[in-house]
């Protein structure tokens, strides 16, 4: 009671009682910034289909045009069971090693419980155009569907009706080993936000159909960027180096630049004959992953790789990064 008597008649000082409210006012817009900032980085990295359940018919797809995509799309050089040669059997398994860790590419195959045998043609599209699982959790972009994502959905309803052809195969490959922030998933949506583009290609009507079906052979399906390029700190790919070249993110090599400035004495006839057979015009032939590239392209029918031939002439001279 004197302590409370001492209080009314010792009141606090105005100034203090101006801090303390002034305090609390500067915690509540704290906790309020705080509370907005939670919900953009939860919106931010929200996985987002790109259809519904039932969006993308199961029905139709031409599986003799989807062996073709399949084979553009180079899907059996990352998803053929590992340690054997029949590239139709995908079971998965290569490990890709990269700077955050180790993925471990998935079993693709029509087996129900290890593969994609489940799936929906809606599940395979929004896989392949947005980056995201039946599950909706976001692919790590170690799957280049930040290429793929520019492919029709024609070309998804075909692949899948031809992936639905090949046999199953059993096995569930190892989990990623990556670096434990790596490890949550939901991250990725903070990659999306800065280098995702889904924007679709649009033809142009003052080049032709042969550049057109280059520019969307090697820009989306065949996802050459991808390798002939250098990437940032978080693995986006540095725009000035689009198609100049870059480290081979294993740490095993170097991609060429395959602009201009680095083959622009090549004709077109030439970087078709070398999506052939491999063979070089200075009398050498490909190396490395490229050896798996060729064997795709070379599936390819002749229209198709030169228009890829017509379409890399027209690239931009760019310098090849240093290492």
């Amino acid at each position: 009671m004197t302590a409370y008597l001492l209080l009314y008649a010792n009141p606090l000082p105005a100034r203090l009682c101006k801090a303390m409210r002034a305090v609390r006012v500067s915690a509540i817009i704290l906790l309020g910034c705080a509370a907005i900032a939670a919900v953009a980085v939860w919106a931010i990295t929200e996985p987002r289909p790109l259809f519904s359940k039932d969006a993308v018919s199961d029905q139709g797809g031409d599986p003799v045009k989807g062996q073709l995509v399949f084979a553009a799309g180079d899907c059996a050089s990352c998803h053929a069971s590992a340690g054997q040669k029949d590239r139709f059997r995908l079971g998965g398994g290569l490990a890709l090693a990269s700077q955050y860790g180790t993925f471990r590419v998935p079993n693709i195959s029509m087996d129900k419980t290890d593969g994609i045998g489940s799936w929906r043609t809606t599940d395979l599209a929004n896989a392949l155009l947005r980056g995201v699982s039946p599950a909706r959790k976001h692919y790590y972009p170690s799957f280049p569907y930040s290429s793929y994502t520019k492919m029709t959905v024609e070309d998804v309803q075909d692949l899948m009706a031809f992936l639905r052809t090949l046999p199953a195969v059993s096995g569930k490959p190892p989990p990623h080993d990556l670096s434990m922030i790596f490890q949550i998933r939901r991250f990725v949506g903070f990659w999306k936000f800065l280098y995702f583009d889904d924007k679709p290609i649009v033809p142009s009507p003052d080049r032709g159909s042969q550049w057109n079906r280059g520019q969307y052979l090697v820009e989306a399906t065949a996802h050459c960027a991808e390798c002939h390029s250098s990437r940032d700190l978080f693995g986006g790919i540095k725009r000035e180096t689009r198609f100049a070249g870059g480290t081979d993110p294993e740490g095993v090599g170097y991609f060429p630049n395959i602009t201009p400035a680095r083959i622009g004495d090549w004709t077109e006839q030439q970087i078709a004959e070398t999506l052939k057979s491999g063979n070089t015009p200075n009398h050498g032939r490909v190396g490395s992953s490229m050896t798996d590239v060729v064997t795709n392209t070379a599936m390819l029918p002749q229209s198709d790789r030169d228009a890829i031939a017509v379409y890399i002439k027209s690239l931009p001279a760019r310098p090849t990064p240093q290492p």
